[in-house]
Formats: C-alpha cells, structure tokens, sequence
C-alpha cells in the first residue's frame, strides 16, 4: 500500500532488528501499552512471527527505511482497535496521520470495519493531536497498561465510525469482484 511519502507493507523476520531499535528507544517505547524496555531483537523477533488472530501489522517504510508500525487489532463486533508507533528520528513530520489513515481506509474498504478505536496515555498529547486529525472522536478515560513503564497509567479513548462513502466504495468493490 502507497500514499504520498509512504510505502506500508507487510513484515518481515529482517525487520526485528530495525523494530528493536527504534521501538526500543526509551521515549517510543513509553507512550505504547506493548513494547517493552529494553527491546531485545529476539522479543521484536517473536512478535513478528507471532501477531494475534485479527491483527493486522503494516512496517511504514519512507525511502526504503522503516521508520515505525501502523496496524489494528479487529474485534468480533467490526470494531478494530488502531495502533501505531514512530521512530524517534522521524517524529513531527505527519508520518503518523499519513500511515493510519492509509491503515484505516483499508480496514474500512477492505476488512469491513465499522468502528475503529484508539487511545493513549494522557501525558502523550501528541498521539491526541493524531487521533484528532484523523477524526477520532473523545470517548471517555480509563486505565491502560504501559509494559515499558510497567505499570497502569490513565488512558484517553477515541472512537471513529465508518464513513458512509467508505461503505458505498466498499460495496462497489464487493460487487465488482468475480
């Protein structure tokens, strides 16, 4: 899948080392709820080769280089929850809002979602500012666990519905295939 400045695609066992680097670095790590710190290449390692039923995970490439994850986790109801991280480098350049969107338009065209979700840790306002440009909407506050920080830290949550011209689009490609 392409955008403008993007490639997202699909990982793979050479990426672990790149993943443990960057996600590994003290500030990324810390504003995700899964990443562990310190990140080892055999942990990257394992949870590329082991992603979840329903997950879908997209390395971000930017000439060539990956700079970072975008990629859901679909529950059964057609809701997916949203996630994705940066690589420290390339922060404050909208790589973030350029790959979710891109990750979000194939969850509602091609996976069928309804409704993604997403959070994030109340003293990360950029990841807010993120979810606002991508047009989450404020749902509530809660807990959510940090495996960097080990610990539970207050969690902002954000929901966006499926666009109706995402589900006329879908539709169209539904009766289009063979």
């Amino acid at each position: 899948m392409k955008t403008a400045r993007l490639t997202l695609r699909k990982l793979s066992h050479d990426d672990a080392h790149r993943i443990a680097v960057l996600g590994g670095d003290w500030d990324v790590a810390r504003m995700t709820g899964r990443i562990p710190y310190p990140y080892s290449t055999d942990a990257a390692l394992h949870w590329v080769c082991d992603l979840a039923d329903g997950e879908v995970v997209f390395g971000i490439d930017r000439a060539g280089e990956l700079i970072g994850i975008c990629g859901y986790a679909a529950s059964g109801d057609g809701a997916a929850e949203l996630g994705y991280w940066i690589g420290k480098p390339y922060w404050g350049q909208g790589y973030a809002v350029e790959a979710a969107a891109a990750v979000m338009r194939y969850g509602f065209i091609r996976n069928g979602v309804k409704r993604f979700t997403c959070c994030h840790f109340l003293d990360n306002a950029q990841s807010g500012r993120v979810a606002a440009k991508l047009g989450f909407r404020a749902t509530g506050q809660c807990t959510g666990w940090s495996e960097a920080r080990n610990e539970h830290l207050p969690t902002l949550t954000y929901e966006r519905r499926r666009p109706w011209t995402t589900v006329l689009k879908s539709t169209a490609l539904k009766a289009l295939a063979p």
